[in-house]
């Protein structure tokens, strides 16, 4: 069921929002978080009943084999195995379902056998909720969960506005939260706030993203058909990648913060404003911040981090990029992504080590440069396989002459993006407008007007875009992060 369907948006959240009033109300919080709960599963079995059963079970093995972990039974050895055991069980099934047509076809290629695997169908979210749970194992060896019950920590793991998409939640953020949580049902505060931010990122998904994807799909299409595509169709194809995959991805953020707010809760902001960095380690800061967060944490610091020379902290930042590469997709395509980002990391880091700051004139530079770099590597995270992305490559600096097709609607698409990326540089992102964080970046002065506060004003502006949205759902579009 995705956010932006009529099934949700008309039945599932008006029901889910009653059943959690009335029995916060009635019955208080503990009852309304199994209400929760019960609705979250409900949420995630429209995927279908085979994948419930299995997130249930991974739900319970992992919970009791890290009460386990959590507790003073048996030798540093044992539990040491266990763990190990337990993170290797969870990569096992993660592998199965995301990576085994990609191990069999590589395997397939070099040894030239002809192993066929039958249909595999990606479990929703199974990258997050694997990846939270790991978390909960190493920390429960760390007596870091020793006061989780078994229904709060299944109320983590398959929370629905998180459980399909991420942020990649850590326990201690979400957890306490649902403890804290009072018989009181709805409150006006967070529901607006949740309003508000639900609505925005629908319009980013809605409005902006999917009418950019359509553009992106043609492009990347006739190049994985082998069509001949002019030079500035191509810059014209990825610029709006580039921007979509910023909105739909800005947007799911959006709507998952905004839906948790409904609930009372506070997921993690998982997207600041990345097109505004001045570095790529400043992007990866800033672009889906949680996912960055798990992996400095979980492998990154357990590595070696930077603790172990310069030379040892650059192949530790070349491969833990590199898997990140590979766990946004079973595609060599993602793999050297990663890598490349991890290149850039390196050069990065040095580039910090051997100049001085630029001059304020020339501030923007180091913007510009990340910019490009980033919507170069995006070539690669979106082409179906390497040929195709490097026939890409060579279309863009190739200068091939437009084939066709009227000028005007080029022209208007430069300048669609033209207004776009101020946008993406300048504007207050929704964090910001909406919960007032400190900014990251200058803003001008002028723009603290976009605060949002609940009134009028506000209302008919959301209430427009809420409509708007409503009338553009006949096609609806999965969300690029859906079943990573």
């Amino acid at each position: 069921m995705l956010f932006n369907s009529y099934e949700f948006l008309f039945v599932f959240l008006p029901l889910t929002l009653l059943v959690w009033h009335i029995t916060s109300r009635r019955w208080g919080g503990t009852t309304a978080r199994h209400a929760l709960l019960a609705a979250s599963l409900v949420f995630y079995v429209t995927s279908g009943v085979f994948f419930l059963v299995l997130l249930l079970a991974s739900i319970v093995v992992n919970f009791w084999v890290g009460r386990w972990l959590s507790g003073d039974s048996g030798s540093p050895t044992a539990r040491k195995f266990l763990l190990g055991g337990a993170i290797a069980a969870n990569l096992v099934v993660l592998g199965w379902f995301k990576y085994a047509h990609f191990i069999a076809d590589n395997l397939n290629a070099v040894f030239g056998v002809d192993w066929v695997l039958g249909r595999i169908v990606l479990p929703l979210g199974i990258s997050f909720h694997t990846f939270q749970q790991i978390g909960y194992l190493v920390d429960a060896h760390r007596k870091l969960t020793r006061e989780y019950n078994f229904w709060d920590y299944s109320l983590f793991v398959s929370f629905f506005p998180q459980l399909v998409a991420g942020p990649i939640v850590h326990h201690a953020d979400l957890v306490p939260q649902f403890k804290r949580l009072r018989g009181i049902g709805l409150e006006a505060g967070p529901a607006a706030e949740g309003a508000t931010l639900f609505t925005l990122g629908l319009a980013k998904k809605v409005l902006l993203a999917d009418a950019l994807g359509r553009n992106a799909s043609a492009v990347f299409g006739a190049m994985a058909a082998g069509e001949t595509v002019s030079t500035s169709d191509a810059w014209l194809g990825l610029l709006a990648y580039t921007f979509q995959i910023y909105f739909d991805f800005s947007g799911y953020s959006d709507m998952a913060i905004g839906l948790g707010r409904f609930f009372g809760v506070m997921l993690p902001f998982n997207f600041n404003s990345p097109y505004a960095a001045d570095s790529l380690v400043d992007f990866w800061r800033r672009w889906h911040i949680t996912l960055s967060n798990f992996i400095r944490d979980y492998l990154y610091i357990p590595l070696g981090g930077n603790r172990l020379g310069t030379g040892r902290t650059y192949l530790n930042l070349l491969f833990v990029m590199t898997i990140t590469g590979l766990w946004h997709g079973a595609n060599w395509t993602f793999v050297l992504w990663g890598a490349l980002h991890g290149v850039g990391l390196v050069a990065n880091h040095l580039w910090r080590r051997g100049r001085a700051p630029a001059p304020d004139r020339a501030a923007w530079l180091p913007w510009l440069g990340t910019f490009v770099f980033v919507m170069l590597c995006w070539v690669l995270f979106r082409a179906d396989r390497l040929s195709t992305a490097g026939r890409f490559y060579e279309t863009l600096f190739s200068f091939t002459p437009n084939s066709g097709g009227p000028p005007i609607v080029r022209e208007r698409y430069w300048i669609y993006f033209a207004l776009l990326l101020p946008v993406v540089r300048l504007l207050p992102n929704t964090q910001e407008i909406v919960f007032g964080v400190p900014r990251t970046r200058s803003i001008p002065k002028f723009l603290d007007a976009l605060r949002w506060k609940p009134a009028g004003g506000w209302a008919w502006v959301l209430g427009l875009l809420l409509g708007g949205c409503i009338l553009s759902l006949s096609n609806v579009s999965e969300f690029l992060y859906w079943q990573f």
